[in-house]
């Protein structure tokens, strides 16, 4: 095709960028639909994707990383958890703050093994899997997991009984505790989960580029919160936001390579975001007790 954005090989750029967008958005909505509002999924991402190649770099081994990056995911999700359902501190705040810790974890932990704030070393990719079937879409593990776990998401929430509990506390806690639902565990479970995915989306931000750069998540985890309200809280609609949002950064970075002007199709995708949202944002109704400490009486 002499079209470049009617490609294949654009068609799998959408894709490629989309997946540290709707790993975080997926993990959002499963957060949010308990009622715990999660800012810090920017945090989360720049935090896993450090452990990502902290990983890989010592093992050599990309699987090793993502199992790193994974529980850096975790920690991040447990201290979040722990500040805002445990303790019942204000969410938003705890998010940012997360988010700044991060950024300056980060910059500290590269300092001291790579000695220099600004990088680390590069690292192997997924090429080290050579059983990968050279065949587009196929060949990137990562698109089929993203794929299978927003079916699994969707499962979860919709058709089991811990969904049923998680969506129950998000919308009327005092309702769920009088049912004898422990509002506390089942919020902390969805925090959890929501870090094991973000976690994953910054262990393929670090194995795509091949190292870890200061504040590589680059608002990534602010456009997959703005996906998961544009996506109505569902993981579907979330996932097909966080595409259109891939869509929107490759059509800039073909734009750019053809038209030069690179500081303008930069802010594009950002640009683009703050546009849609305008127009979703007032129709867009959040769970219930959505930000809202749970105190129980």
């Amino acid at each position: 095709m002499n079209n470049p954005i009617l490609s294949i090989a654009f068609l799998l750029q959408v894709l490629r960028i989309s997946i540290p967008y709707a790993l975080p958005a997926l993990g959002g909505t499963v957060s949010e639909r308990g009622g715990v509002v999660n800012i810090a999924l920017e945090g989360t991402l720049l935090i896993s994707a450090f452990a990502t190649v902290l990983g890989t770099f010592f093992t050599g081994d990309p699987f090793i990383g993502i199992i790193c990056g994974i529980i850096g995911g975790i920690l991040t999700s447990l201290l979040h958890s722990l500040v805002t359902v445990v303790c019942k501190a204000d969410q938003i705040v705890s998010g940012i703050g997360i988010n700044l810790f991060a950024i300056g974890i980060t910059k500290f932990c590269c300092q001291l093994i790579f000695n220099s704030s600004s990088n680390s070393s590069r690292i192997i990719g997924l090429e080290a899997w050579k059983f990968l079937p050279a065949i587009p879409i196929l060949n990137n593990p990562f698109i089929i997991l993203t794929v299978v776990l927003l079916l699994a998401t969707n499962f979860l929430l919709f058709k089991t009984r811990f969904g049923l509990r998680l969506r129950a506390v998000g919308e009327n806690p005092e309702a769920a505790d009088t049912l004898g639902i422990n509002v506390e565990r089942v919020r902390n479970t969805g925090v959890l989960l929501s870090g094991i995915l973000t976690g994953l989306g910054g262990a393929w931000l670090a194995l795509d580029q091949h190292s870890f750069t200061d504040g590589m998540s680059a608002g990534r985890g602010f456009i997959a919160l703005a996906a998961m309200i544009i996506g109505r809280w569902t993981p579907t609609g979330a996932v097909l936001a966080s595409i259109f949002f891939g869509f929107s950064e490759s059509l800039a970075i073909q734009l750019q390579g053809s038209f030069g002007a690179v500081q303008f199709f930069q802010i594009f995708p950002y640009l683009l975001t703050m546009i849609v949202l305008s127009g979703f944002i007032k129709r867009a109704i959040p769970p219930a007790a959505d930000g809202i400490p749970y105190e129980k009486e």
